[in-house]
């Protein structure tokens, strides 16, 4: 049987435990030699295990997302390797605090903004060369329908996914003449660690899995995806347009 991502390069951001964990086992599952980022060692060694008994392979890379330094090193050090990237998955992030807007403490803002949106961008700066080398790059940035609600007391990470989605929608607008499809993808409630933060009396059973979401994202990423600039909706299995205005 063919696998879709065979001979494929893919990079998962928060790749040591929900959702990026299963989006970079899965893809290598379906052939992607995958790079894993994350900043907890064990969760990637674990990671590592599963996909070589599945005869895959991958690349672990213990990161912080807020060291800048590191995440533009990392586009070089790829280039050097491997001379290109066919997938890229922005999934890592922070959900800050829920909280009224004046009550959020500044430090607990900037280090959500530094994950969530300036890691994403420095991310993008750093790997769009590469993804431009492949003959189908594929980016993903991870969003949530925070970024459209707007809820009492989501304003900072609402406000993170709204620039993610934002940056995004341009990204593809630049690269709308090259064989690069970026899109944004609002994975919707699932039994993550962050869903069980944000919603502690909520009954984790109720939810899909991290394995059964990721398995609705993973298609993504294969060279077939025409659609670019739009945020999908895993929860309705379809992509959504952006509304530009008049």
């Amino acid at each position: 049987m063919t696998k879709r991502l065979d001979g494929k390069i893919a990079l998962v951001t928060g790749a040591s435990r929900g959702i990026g964990y299963q989006l970079a086992k899965q893809m290598a599952a379906e052939g992607a030699h995958v790079i894993a980022l994350a900043r907890t060692v064990g969760g990637l060694e674990e990671l590592d295990d599963e996909i070589r008994a599945a005869s895959g392979s991958a690349t672990l890379v213990p990161l912080d997302m807020t060291d800048m330094g590191g995440i533009d090193r990392l586009g070089g050090a790829i280039k050097e390797r491997w001379g290109r990237l066919d997938v890229m998955v922005a999934n890592a992030g922070l959900l800050g605090v829920l909280a009224p807007i004046g009550h959020i403490e500044a430090k607990i803002f900037e280090q959500t903004m530094t994950v969530n949106v300036t890691a994403t961008w420095r991310l993008i700066r750093s790997l769009d060369p590469l993804l431009r080398a492949s003959e189908a790059g594929r980016g993903l940035v991870m969003s949530s329908g925070a970024a459209h609600s707007a809820k009492a007391y989501w304003s900072l990470y609402a406000a993170t996914k709204a620039a993610c989605e934002a940056m995004v929608r341009s990204w593809a607008n630049e690269t709308m003449n090259t064989p690069l499809r970026v899109n944004a993808v609002n994975p919707g409630a699932t039994r993550t660690k962050m869903r069980a933060q944000a919603m502690p009396g909520e009954d984790p059973k109720t939810l899909p899995t991290a394995r059964e979401v990721a398995a609705k994202i993973v298609p993504l990423a294969f060279a077939d995806v025409t659609e670019t600039g739009k945020i999908f909706d895993v929860r309705r299995e379809t992509f959504l347009t952006y509304q530009n205005p008049a």
